[in-house]
């Protein structure tokens, strides 16, 4: 054990490591840590300069060694320490309105607003979320979620500001990735106009999740080259003023920048350089892996659980049909990762493989032009994030109706658990729509059928939604999906009929044998695949010798499928029950927990099977 001076400050270290031009704290810091002691931001404005720059490093370690024991996005935290502490040390929040484009590089605000334990008390982990949210704190303004939004955001404020006749600062921060969002194009476009202040803070790392593309991303290099003097500057085009720092990490620069605006009566771009994962040199050296992930090994980054789920099936897919045909484009909007395609596949798909950046929108609408000219667009798209693209999917792809590929990842209660993530919306948004078909594959097998047919028609835009669990059958799907909407009867019974859709097919197939086991009868069970249309037929026979129709999805039931289902038996006497996840905004939840909430366990269901089936013979 020893002792260390650091800028007048005594701290008594267990154990000092360097490994791979990191440092890493091992044991525990005394109680004259500066950062036990940040309660608030007020607690930051008695430290000196120097005494801050100490400060960001112990934040730094904190953050690693959470984030090494919980996960979370550690990219875009590390390499926003020092800007948000200077941030928090020139502006008064929350009378001065900072708002983080996605937030998810929110954790260092979280930690000098009071939410300090949630980073250094493993036993309080989980008393923050993963973004802003204003539940938790009166600095947090939005709970957001998703990118390009922050301009637009702050813009309000400001207005709304301008409005009350109040005087504070609205200061926008967002990173470069999120810039080749409409959104935030549109939000800077309107500042210039404003005529009030307005702060915009500018986190150019030069990485969205993976590499940036485009033009813009041009000009930024060439401005980052030049210290903020290129012509080719796309603020100032805009009517904004402008300014440049190249050290985002230098806090006492970040401090006399901000200072040098704080007050002004206009709108301001800041430009600020920064290294994405600054302080973990694999962090640094792989920013795309390093985005976000699970818990990690501080020493060498390796990850202490089975890591991002790849489908190989998908992934395989799609490279395949790329190496086969020259017509076939594989899209992404600003992850790659979501069909797999990690920078060795992106190479060997070369100009056949286009990442457009955040800008799903652009994504529909060029995936619909490509199918118009002949080309087999795929738009590989999460979940949570397809529901940007409403507009474009309607008018640009399916009124035109042209026959483009959408594949929806993560569409599951088994996806992203946060509420600005949630996958569970897809059905009731883009069912709808007309001309779209809709697929929903139980295995790889009919997946694999699924993708060959959406691959060579040209009668329709194809969504299919791609399974959590691919189990294999072993038996080649056959169906000729050119006959719209023939679900397929699985097994035959009487009296009760499960409807059970995608991922929620095995769920159907454990109440069909519980049931059984239980009452020694037969559900008929039917695989639907088609989500966008009903069999008329096969529902029709149902009437004949059956009492009972239940509906499963994996989705929000309102005007889901299911809802569908019931509404075609309308006013016959056939009972419908729809199972689904109830419309609200679930978040931080277990999926199992948020099923037994909605009565999708397979006790429930089966008790409220055996119940109706009670009453109709009384």
């Amino acid at each position: 054990m020893g002792y260390m001076d650091i800028k007048g400050e005594s701290l008594e270290m267990v154990k000092l490591d360097t490994i791979e031009g990191n440092v890493v704290i091992k044991g525990k810091l005394n109680s004259l840590m500066y950062i036990e002691n940040i309660n608030s931001p007020k607690d930051i404005k008695k430290l000196s300069v120097e005494q801050l720059s100490v400060l960001a490093e112990e934040v730094r370690t904190a953050l690693i060694r959470k984030l090494s024991e919980h996960g979370g996005h550690i990219g875009p935290n590390l390499g926003m320490v020092e800007t948000t502490i200077a941030l928090h040390y020139v502006f008064n929040s929350p009378i001065d309105k900072i708002v983080f484009d996605v937030s998810h590089q929110s954790y260092v605000h979280k930690m000098l607003t009071g939410r300090m334990a949630a980073f250094l008390d493993p036993a309080k982990y989980n008393d923050v979320t993963g973004y802003t949210n204003p539940d938790e704190s009166e600095h947090d303004f939005f709970t957001i979620g998703h990118t390009s939004t922050s301009v637009s955001l702050a813009m309000g404020l400001a207005k709304g500001r301008d409005l009350t006749g109040g005087k504070e600062n609205i200061i926008a921060v967002i990173g470069d990735g999120s810039l080749s969002g409409g959104e935030a194009l549109e939000g800077l476009n309107n500042a210039a106009m404003l005529g009030s202040n307005m702060i915009i803070i500018v986190n150019d790392n030069d990485q969205s999740i993976a590499e940036n593309h485009g033009g813009l991303y041009k000009g930024l290099k060439e401005l980052r080259d030049t210290n903020g003097e290129s012509p080719d500057n796309i603020f100032k085009a805009m009517g904004l003023e402008y300014y440049y720092l190249g050290d985002g990490h230098d806090v006492s620069a970040l401090i006399k920048l901000f200072t040098s605006v704080k007050d002004i009566d206009r709108a301001v771009v800041l430009h600020i350089h920064t290294i994405k994962g600054k302080g973990l040199k694999y962090a640094e050296e792989n920013k795309e892996y390093w985005h976000a992930g699970g818990p990690f090994h501080i020493e060498d980054g390796s990850p202490k659980g089975p890591g991002w789920p790849v489908n190989e099936t998908v992934r395989e897919s799609v490279l395949d049909l790329i190496e086969k045909r020259s017509d076939v484009v594989a899209i992404t909007a600003g992850t790659p990762s979501v069909i797999g395609f990690t920078e060795d596949y992106r190479k060997r798909a070369g100009k056949q493989f286009v990442d457009v950046g955040i800008a799903e929108e652009h994504a529909v609408a060029m995936a619909s032009g490509i199918a118009r000219n002949g080309g087999t667009p795929i738009f590989g798209v999460f979940s949570p994030f397809l529901q940007r693209t409403y507009d474009q999917l309607s008018s640009d792809l399916c009124l035109n109706n042209n026959p483009a590929v959408i594949m929806v990842f993560m569409a599951s209660v088994y996806g992203m658990n946060s509420n600005t993530h949630l996958g569970i919306y897809d059905i009731p948004m883009i069912s709808h729509i007309p001309n779209l078909v809709y697929l929903a594959p139980t295995s790889k097998e009919e997946y694999l059928a699924m993708f060959k047919y959406a691959t060579t028609q040209k009668a329709h835009p194809i969504a299919i939604r791609i399974p959590m669990m691919m189990p294999e059958t072993g038996i080649e799907d056959t169906t000729d999906y050119s006959l719209l909407n023939k679900y397929q009867v699985v097994r035959k019974g009487s009296s009760v009929a499960i409807i059970a859709l995608g991922d929620f097919f095995e769920l159907g197939v454990q109440i069909a044998d519980k049931y059984k086991i239980l009452t020694g009868n037969d559900v008929t069970l039917i695989n639907p695949k088609f989500i966008t249309g009903i069999d008329e037929e096969l529902l029709e026979c149902l009437k004949t010798d059956h009492k009972l129709v239940l509906t499963l999805e994996d989705g929000i039931v309102e005007g889901g499928f299911g809802q569908t289902i019931a509404s075609f038996y309308g006013l016959s006497d056939m009972k419908v029950k729809n199972y689904g996840i109830k419309k609200s905004f679930p978040t931080d939840f277990r999926p199992e927990e948020l099923m037994r909430e909605n009565g999708l366990s397979v006790e429930q269901i089966v008790e409220d099977i055996k119940s109706v089936c009670r009453e109709h013979v009384m």
